[in-house]
């Protein structure tokens, strides 16, 4: 599938979404697959992806939550807490990867494979097949770039197909990803929040909370979500960087508005054993979770 590149000289930002990477990586995809019709922004990090969103240089912005092979992207939890953004949808990403090549280069010439370490390690079988010595690099899209600059056939990257679109690369072997269920959650995040109608969609309600320092209070703030029949999908716990204290906090995400019955209940609950409870985000669910 041919994928435009749809960067602009100067971008609208009330049309542009930004994601932590560079031009093809796995997030600028997502963005591209999620909102077609705006314009992509690469930032270095989250933290400038954020504030990309919180100087109005871009309208939303879509960073990965976790990942079915790597886990959860523990930096996100420390972020969210302290900017005053707003958890607006979800989006459930396939990744795959392919073998990208300059023009000319072949299954026999390539010697070297440059990649992200996650990236080479989910086609760690396919890679052996090949019989090539790995190279990690920082990204997978800056691994493509590079890899077209250096033009030579014995070097090849893994890749999205749309960094081997964007730098000119011929696909010599493509879904080389050892499994096919590699999926990564992104969340997009906004200034205002959004109000979705559970009537007509799937809801979603992620939150933050720290919970007094009394004994079971875990056991007993969850209760509520089991004796109202409230859905957790979600639930990890993390100690906020640089703080001492003596009780964890958590990041929560159950199915439902906060404004229906039962999940109002079960917060009413929650509330009852905890310091303190933020909600990040009201939201539509990805289709693709109930499939």
């Amino acid at each position: 599938m041919s994928v435009q590149n749809k960067k602009a000289p100067k971008l609208d930002p009330e049309n542009t979404i930004a994601f932590m990477g560079v031009e093809g990586a796995n997030a600028d995809l997502a963005c591209r697959q999620k909102y077609p019709y705006m314009h992509t922004l690469a930032c270095p990090s989250f933290e400038d992806v954020f504030q990309a969103v919180v100087d109005k240089q871009a309208a939303l912005g879509l960073i990965p939550i976790e990942n079915s092979q790597a886990g959860r992207v523990a930096e996100i939890h420390q972020l969210l807490p302290k900017i005053n953004l707003h958890i607006v949808g979800e989006h459930f990403q396939h990744i795959e990867h392919h073998l990208m090549a300059p023009k000319g280069a072949t299954l026999e010439t390539i010697k070297d494979v440059y990649s992200h370490p996650q990236a080479l390690m989910q086609c760690r079988g396919s890679l052996r097949e090949l019989k090539v010595t790995t190279h990690t690099y920082s990204n997978t899209a800056a691994a493509a770039a590079d890899i077209a600059q250096w033009n030579d056939p014995s070097k090849a990257a893994v890749a999205s197909a749309l960094a081997g679109e964007l730098y000119g690369l011929v696909n010599l072997k493509a879904h080389i990803e050892d499994s096919k269920d590699n999926l990564t959650v992104f969340v997009a995040i906004a200034r205002e929040p959004v109000d979705p109608d559970p009537l007509k969609e799937k809801v979603l309600t992620t939150l933050l909370f720290t919970v007094r320092n009394i004994p079971a209070a875990l056991y007993k703030s969850l209760g509520g979500f089991a004796t109202n029949g409230v859905n957790i999908i979600k639930l990890e716990s993390y100690i906020p960087g640089g703080r001492k204290q003596t009780s964890a906090q958590f990041f929560l995400t159950f199915e439902g508005h906060p404004s229906d019955r039962m999940p109002q209940l079960a917060l009413e609950e929650l509330g009852f054993f905890c310091k303190k409870v933020s909600v990040l985000g009201v939201y539509p669910a990805d289709p693709e979770r109930y499939k």
